[in-house]
């Protein structure tokens, strides 16, 4: 019998998912989950220059790029745990480009291992699936200021209530970070950070041909700022770009992701 790749397995399961999903989503939506169609939409504009992955910014490309605020806090009451965060996206044939621009006073990073709990530490966190019905999967990057990563895919709420991640998936995609100030000393006062990434869509477990990205197409997402300020407190404070219901429940809330939608603009 052929064996079937670790690729082809998450393939199937996204399939089957994504069906199961549009199923739940589209109708009988309750009085907490948005009406398909009716999200708010991030317009994604298609790079017209070629763009270093390198965290500063600094390429041509990015004076297209929608520029949008974390205006959801949660976890923070003091004005040091709402600072202001800047998001942009674009896209080319290959792959999808973000960029997290953070006012830090604090920078604070203490997770060195990979798969492991950056979302504790000044971390950035990108949610995505390649539909734009709210499935109850999704792809999941959340990396801190010196890039320790942790990539997976979701089932919320998947068996008893619980979510699942599958921390097998490793895709291949690159990120670029610069800070202005010092990491892990409480005794000074930091200006900020900015994370690049570069997601090439054949990391997407080939998942994206149900949904090629081309202009008009559009797709589910959230992105989300973890900030933590002290470096022997594991407290933070969490912002996301659209809101959630209840952050007890985590950030993952399918319901309440936004869509992204390219433009060839």
């Amino acid at each position: 019998m052929k064996k079937i790749s670790h690729k082809q397995v998450y393939s199937l399961l996204l399939l089957i998912l994504c069906a199961a999903g549009a199923n739940l989503t589209v109708s009988a939506q309750d009085e907490k989950q948005l009406v398909i169609g009716q999200q708010p939409v991030y317009k994604v504009a298609k790079a017209r220059h070629a763009i270093t992955v390198d965290g500063k910014m600094d390429d041509a490309a990015w004076k297209d790029a929608e520029v949008q605020s974390f205006d959801y806090f949660y976890r923070g009451d003091k004005p040091v745990d709402k600072q202001k965060s800047k998001f942009r996206m674009l896209w080319d044939s290959a792959n999808l480009y973000l960029f997290y621009e953070c006012e830090d006073t604090s920078l604070t990073a203490r997770e060195t291992n990979f798969d492991a709990r950056p979302y504790l530490d000044d971390c950035a966190e990108f949610f995505v699936v390649p539909a734009p019905d709210s499935v109850y999967m999704h792809f999941g990057f959340e990396i801190n200021i010196t890039k320790a990563a942790y990539d997976y895919i979701v089932l919320w709420k998947y068996y008893n209530n619980r979510t699942i991640f599958l921390r097998g998936y490793n895709p291949a995609y690159k990120v670029e970070v610069t800070y202005d100030g010092t990491i892990n000393n409480d005794k000074d006062k930091d200006k900020g950070w900015k994370m690049e990434f570069q997601i090439p869509f054949t990391a997407l477990s080939d998942f994206q041909n149900l949904s090629r990205p081309r202009a008009g197409v559009r797709w589910a997402f959230q992105a989300v700022r973890q900030d933590r300020n002290l470096v022997e407190d594991r407290f933070r404070s969490t912002s996301t770009l659209y809101p959630i219901y209840d952050i007890k429940l985590d950030v993952h809330q399918p319901a309440r992701f936004g869509l992204l939608e390219f433009t060839g603009n």
